[in-house]
Order: structure tokens, then sequence, then C-alpha cells
């Protein structure tokens, strides 16, 4: 029940304040985002490759206002490219951009958004690496998947994200289940009504089933986005039941949770990929880990309590 309460409260400035001024934030924050400069999550990226691992990495942001604040995105995801080129990892090491960073929500923002993130997909190109476009809030969707249809005209290897717990989902994942296609599905972590999304965890996981197995049994790359066992045992099943490979696909879950797990799908020869976090505007991605599992709730308000 406490979920939907905090996704509300992930738009609220008021919370945001309180959030980011209290004792216990700043220990809890770094368990979810690696870091806030570019240097301070290489590292991590080099630590979490030598284990076997891929990386996809995302610097949080996404409220902006200005145009301004767009091109700061862009040029953001520009310097994470020269220091991956730096490392020479390829695509073990991507990037995730939410479009709304690079200006989708601003006026003429659909233009703009692909204006900006298209040079950062050249440039990712060029160091044999990828991007993979994140899903947001249902407003966003039909603007997100055009522009990753413009992108894949010259740069097909680019990604996108679908959200298991909207109604549209089974018939985007038909479409993108194509040949050469990267669709990364995960449950979905925004408040959406009841109009356009299933709001009970159990239909929430009924579907992410329903979509996965369209997408093992299409021609594209499914990219599983879950922590859930049950959902990664069922993922390997429906891939040994479409003769796929274990590169013909890959596990992706969050940076610092189930850290465990990780290594032991990697271990089993599947490709694993963390989703890193870094930056300093983390309000918003910070909350929705929170609102995914109280146990992370749990343990922020313990992390409050010890440091007041």
């Amino acid at each position: 029940m406490l979920g939907p309460v905090i996704l509300a409260a992930s738009r609220s400035d008021k919370m945001r304040r309180f959030v980011s001024a209290a004792p216990g934030t700043k220990q809890v924050v770094s368990r979810f985002i690696a870091g806030e400069t570019v240097e301070q999550v290489i590292p991590i990226v080099r630590e979490t490759v030598a284990k076997g691992l891929e990386v996809t990495l995302d610097v949080v942001g996404e409220d902006i206002t200005t145009r301004e604040q767009a091109y700061a995105a862009r040029d953001a995801y520009m310097e994470l490219i020269e220091h991956l080129e730096d490392l020479g990892l390829g695509a073990k090491a991507e990037m995730s951009v939410k479009l709304s960073m690079f200006g989708q929500s601003l006026e003429g923002g659909h233009e703009l958004a692909l204006a900006n993130i298209r040079p950062v997909v050249e440039a990712a190109a060029s160091i044999g690496t990828t991007v993979t476009l994140d899903a947001e809030d249902h407003t966003t969707l039909d603007s997100m998947f055009a522009i990753h249809e413009e992108l894949r005209k010259d740069y097909p290897q680019t990604g996108c994200v679908i959200q298991a717990y909207l109604f549209r989902t089974e018939d985007d994942a038909r479409r993108l289940a194509e040949a050469g296609c990267r669709v990364r599905l995960v449950k979905g972590a925004y408040k959406e009504p009841a109009t356009v999304a299933y709001q009970s965890k159990a239909e929430i996981d009924k579907a992410y089933v329903r979509i996965l197995k369209i997408l093992m049994e299409g021609e594209g790359y499914p990219m599983i986005g879950s922590h859930d066992p049950r959902l990664i045992a069922v993922t390997q099943e429906l891939a040994r039941r479409a003769g796929r490979k274990l590169d013909e696909y890959e596990f992706q879950m969050l940076y610092g949770i189930r850290s465990d797990e990780h290594v032991r799908l990697a271990a089993e020869g599947h490709r694993m990929r963390v989703y890193t976090a870094y930056g300093t505007d983390w309000y918003g991605y910070f909350m929705r880990r929170l609102a995914e599992k109280p146990a992370n709730l749990l343990f922020f308000v313990r992390s409050m309590i010890t440091k007041g």
C-alpha cells in the first residue's frame, strides 16, 4: 500500500527537500547511487566488469525545466562516453537515458529530445557501445517509441524499455520483437492510473510473463529487468523452450540490489548487466527504489532514526 504513496512523494518538491535534508539519507542513497561524478563511478565500472558482469550507466536527473538543463544532460553523457572510450569496454558498458532529461517535456520537446540524444547515440556507436531509452510515465511513451524508431534507422542497436504493468505493452512487445531490436522488460516504477495500468502485483506478474514469452519467441534481443527469483526462473525456462543460447538474451539488475545474484548468474554463463546510476539529482530515482520494495523503505527509516 505504501508504494503509490511513495511514488506520489517522488513528484513533491516539499518531500524532496525533507528527504534530502534527513540525517540518514546519504547512507541509504549510497546503496543505490554509485557516486555523484563520472570520476567516482568509473572505478565502480572497472570493478563490476572485472567480476564478469556488464553495466548500463544512468546519469540521474529527469525533472528539468529549461533547455539549458537539457543541453547539460546531453553534455554529461558525452563526458561519460569520453571516459568509457578510455576503458575500451565496448558493449560491456552501455548507457541508459531518460528522454525527459533531454528536454522531452519542454515546448517542442519531442524534436529537442531527438536532437539532443542523437549525438550521444552517435558517439556511443563510435566506441562500440549502445544506448537504451528508458521508459517513463505512459504520457511520454509515444514520443519515446517514435524517437527510438528514428534512431534505429542509423543506429539499429539502440535499445528501449517496456513496462509490464501497462495495458498497451503486449502490443508494443509484438511490434518490437523483431530481429536486432534490444528490448528491456521491467515491471514499471511510476504511479499510473487504473485506466492504463494493472494495479495488483499478481496481475503485473502475469503480464510480465506473457510479455516475456512474446519477446523470447520473437527475433529480438530481450533484456530481463527483474530481481524476482520466480521471474528469473521463468526466463530461463522460456529461453530454453525458445531455443535461445545464453548470449541471445541478458539479465539486468540494479546496482546495490541482490549483488550476490548478479555474480551467480554470470558464473552460470548468463550475460548479467548492472544498472548503475550516478549523479547529484538522485531524488526521483531513489524514491522509486523505495517504492519498489518495503525493505528498502525500512532500511531508510532505520538509518534516519540512527543518524538522528
